[in-house]
């Protein structure tokens, strides 16, 4: 009978704990990446207002994908405003202004919108697919981004393209403050 070893049990965890990580990694990882056109969409905003990603050509825009439900997407509310009053306003070197565009993924319209009050959201932007009849993360806009856990966020130059794909906050307030003009 073969004598239990403990240190290849142990080597073996390691191993499929690796290989989980790494395809954990994989799968959470949107579907567009830094230098590449963000997709344009058509959303309505929660004043029922329907606008595209492409109205706002010419401006840096954070694309944030959150929900109501999400912890972490709720800690951040109160950077987001920052960014949104410090920016919002500002003139930039290679853009017209900045402008946050949050994508709600929802099962419930009533809490999205208890939500945006509840955290005082100010930016005009705050989208729902209008055709994802709250279906969660089955939606044509978080599908054409690969959007698969949240919140995840895409900043967007002023020709759309990407040149950023979940920046922490502080790392999108430096990009902004580098490129203010002066």
């Amino acid at each position: 009978m073969k004598k239990f070893n403990f240190a290849n049990v142990l080597i073996a965890l390691v191993v499929v704990s690796g290989i989980i990580t790494v395809a954990k990694h994989f799968y959470f990882k949107p579907s567009v990446n830094d230098g590449e056109k963000a997709p344009d969409f058509v959303a309505i905003s929660h004043h029922n207002q329907g606008f595209k990603l492409s109205d706002l050509k010419g401006k840096y825009v954070l694309l944030d994908f959150w929900g109501s439900w999400c912890g972490p997407c709720i800690a951040e509310a109160p950077a987001l405003i920052s960014l949104h009053e410090k920016y919002g306003a500002a003139r930039f070197k290679d853009a017209e202004g900045f402008a946050i565009v949050s994508v709600a993924v929802e099962k419930d319209k009533q809490r999205w919108m208890a939500a945006i009050e509840r955290l005082g959201l100010p930016w005009p932007y705050q989208a729902i697919d209008p055709v994802s009849n709250y279906k969660f993360f089955d939606s044509p806009i978080a599908n054409s981004y690969g959007v698969k856990q949240l919140p995840t966020k895409f900043l967007l130059d002023g020709e759309r393209k990407i040149v950023g794909v979940d920046m922490a906050l502080e790392a999108v307030d430096g990009f902004l403050r580098e490129r203010v003009a002066e």
